[in-house]
């Protein structure tokens, strides 16, 4: 592994944490992006962690079903706690220290987010997990995503998804879709292609972080994604 980036933030989607579940967390795929994550750690890149809460609980689904929008993005939030910490507690199994930064104040259960607490746990070797999203309900864990490695300066966002990367449809769908090898944040947004959501895509262009999607089922994935190798799309100023 010859890492390409010193600072990371991976973004997990919560479904990506089902396996063959329909609901809830499995512990082989959880433990198989441990040691993908712990891989990287060891070969000096500094990560951070930004995962969703799908497999639990969609606060925007449940919102256009009847429920207060709030609400929902709150209880949304609090599932993606519970897989911060699910992921906390396998990295260090690994043997990986880690620590939770949570944009809700849980004291009794993970740390509260503060920009200066986070680049000290950078600087000792740790892999920061943000949970809760921003903090805010109307913000996906995409925004977050992006609102963190933002702030962390990290030098790539690296969205893991169920594919390769970027396509113009699709590909589980249509077989004729087209994958992009890279894309501008301005086509992306033209054409909704639907990677992540807009605020994200249009925060990362402000900052110019490059997005890099790949598909976290390769047992080496991310290994690959950090050295600039694999199967991928990546979403810079310029194309």
């Amino acid at each position: 592994m010859k890492p390409i980036y010193k600072r990371i933030l991976l973004k997990l989607s919560g479904e990506g944490l089902m396996g063959g579940k329909n609901f809830g967390m499995s512990a082989e795929v959880i433990k198989n992006l441990a040691e993908q994550i712990k891989a990287v750690h060891d070969a000096g890149v500094e990560v951070c962690v930004v995962v969703g809460g799908g497999n639990i609980f969609r606060g925007a689904k449940e919102a256009s079903a009847g429920m207060n929008r709030t609400v929902a993005d709150q209880v949304g939030m609090l599932a993606t706690v519970m897989n911060a910490l699910y992921i906390q507690n396998a990295l260090e199994a690994a043997g990986t220290p880690a620590r939770v930064l949570s944009g809700l104040s849980i004291p009794q259960v993970c740390e509260t987010y503060m920009y200066r607490r986070a680049l000290r746990h950078l600087e000792k070797g740790r892999v920061i997990i943000f949970a809760a999203g921003t903090g805010n309900p109307y913000f996906t864990t995409d925004t977050g995503a992006a609102l963190r490695a933002s702030e962390m300066q990290c030098d790539v966002l690296l969205k893991a998804t169920q594919v390769d990367g970027v396509y113009d449809a699709d590909p589980r769908k249509d077989k004729r879709a087209k994958k992009y090898e890279a894309v501008s944040y301005d086509e992306v947004i033209r054409r909704q292609l639907g990677v992540m959501d807009m605020t994200a895509v249009s925060l990362a262009q402000e900052n110019n972080i490059p997005i890099v999607v790949f598909s976290q089922h390769a047992p080496d994935a991310l290994a690959q994604a950090v050295s600039g190798k694999g199967s991928f799309t990546i979403i810079k100023k310029e194309v």
